[in-house]
């Protein structure tokens, strides 16, 4: 196959299962990881997204049947990071104050994926392999003859307008706003546009790579089911010519020549492998009765930190769903949290936000930063007549972690922030008469 730019696109269902694929019938070899001669002429390659020791429930990794090695590329170079950046963030101080961010603007003359990525802020430290950052990517063209490898982090993507074409080295993942892809550390790619001009989110992931969360009591159904993830097939290509590869390694962007392109694989099987989810296909549990319950109920993955229960990243959405509690207050309380809450829209409205808090938009609510619902939406929330409401035109998502995010000089300075955000709070009026009961 000369091209992966291809109209209709084939899965395989599923979650951390060990999957295997082949463009061409009998290039996988049988039996064989490493065999002595592989079929068609192919090298054999493995990737390994974990060590080679770790426990079985959480070794990842995939053999690689490509036309050449990956280690044939030439000598890397540095290029410019542009707005890309990695924790720890000590470019700037880190106020403790809310943050919120109007969406970027996408222009035609934007570059692509690489080029549009802005980092927000980011927690944690890449060195210790703990910690995410959040960026934004505005891409106003799509990339040819260029790659991009991730070296430091997994790749959580989250479109908010426009598909994204990410092919793989393990094949293609068309990705439309209301879903994600996950793209693995060291995973080869590169980002087509099929609509034109698309923004949208990245959590890029320095630890654990992301799993289904614990269901707890919840018991065996519910929340994102292993059978709505989607893997994508083996598709190849045979393309020689002038290429580069841009890889960002220890947070700098490094860039190596090839005369091939990289995304050769023929064949592969294993279980360190990218993928896609649908976000309505998740099955949100709430209360039937009373009391709001918390938005870790809301989660789709989760990167595990060494404190059991507390994570280094969860990845949360607030879809459409029924609000049916009585006498509860049903938008999210006022809270302070020692957990650090990056927010993103990709479509409609937040109900804790109504104003100001729109698509393509970000907010920052970091560890103990009190918050919760902007004054109208407070007042709204108890004078509402509580009969079951079903929230249609919502989803928006959060990353959260346990490290304190510190923002960029890019996020503190830019134009988009929101410098007059906490202003949404300061009217909350005082209604407090020890006189007048429950």
């Amino acid at each position: 196959m000369d091209t992966l730019a291809a109209t209709t696109f084939e899965y395989q269902t599923g979650f951390a299962n060990a999957f295997e694929s082949e463009a061409i019938p009998g290039a996988l070899p049988v039996g064989r990881n490493s065999p002595q001669k592989v079929p068609f002429g192919l090298y054999a390659e493995q990737l390994s997204g974990t060590a080679f020791t770790a426990s079985q429930d959480y070794n990842q990794r995939s053999w690689l049947y490509r036309i050449r090695p990956s280690v044939r590329q030439g000598r890397h170079s540095r290029i410019d990071n542009g707005l890309l950046r990695t924790a720890p963030i000590l470019e700037a101080e880190c106020p403790p104050d809310q943050m919120r961010w109007d969406p970027p603007p996408i222009g035609d003359g934007a570059g692509d994926f690489v080029d549009g990525l802005s980092t927000l802020v980011a927690a944690g430290d890449l060195a210790a392999q703990a910690g995410m950052a959040a960026h934004v990517y505005c891409a106003g063209r799509s990339m040819e003859d260029r790659f991009f490898c991730n070296a430091d982090g997994e790749m959580l993507i989250v479109p908010q307008q426009g598909r994204l074409l990410i092919a793989t080295e393990f094949g293609a993942i068309l990705a439309a706003p209301g879903e994600i892809a996950v793209v693995q550390r060291g995973i080869r790619l590169r980002v087509e546009l099929p609509d034109g001009p698309s923004r949208g989110y990245v959590c890029e992931n320095y630890g654990a790579s992301f799993r289904l969360p614990e269901r707890g009591p919840i018991g065996a159904n519910g929340l994102a089911n292993p059978r709505d993830f989607r893997a994508p097939v083996a598709r190849y290509e045979d393309r020689e010519g002038e290429f580069e590869i841009v890889t960002k390694f220890q947070g700098n962007l490094w860039a190596a020549p090839t005369d091939r392109s990289p995304l050769d694989v023929v064949a592969w099987h294993g279980n360190y492998v990218p993928y896609k989810y649908d976000l309505s296909a998740f099955n949100a549990i709430g209360t039937v009765s009373f009391d709001h319950p918390d938005p870790s109920i809301y989660t789709v993955l989760t990167s595990p930190s060494d404190l059991s229960g507390t994570a280094n990243v969860d990845f949360v959405i607030f879809p459409p769903r029924w609000m049916v509690a009585e006498d509860t207050f049903r938008p999210p309380w006022f809270h302070r949290n020692v957990m650090s809450e990056f927010m993103g829209l990709v479509s409609g409205k937040y109900d804790a936000k109504e104003e100001g808090f729109v698509p393509g938009g970000a907010s920052l609510h970091n560890a103990m930063a009190p918050h919760g619902p902007d004054s109208d939406a407070n007042a709204k929330a108890i004078a509402a007549e509580l009969a079951p409401q079903y929230l249609a035109d919502t989803m928006a998502f959060m990353f959260e972690t346990r490290y304190v995010c510190r923002p960029t000089a890019f996020a503190l300075e830019t134009p988009a922030r929101q410098r007059d955000y906490h202003d949404c709070w300061q009217d909350l009026p005082r209604a407090f008469d020890p006189n007048l009961g429950s």
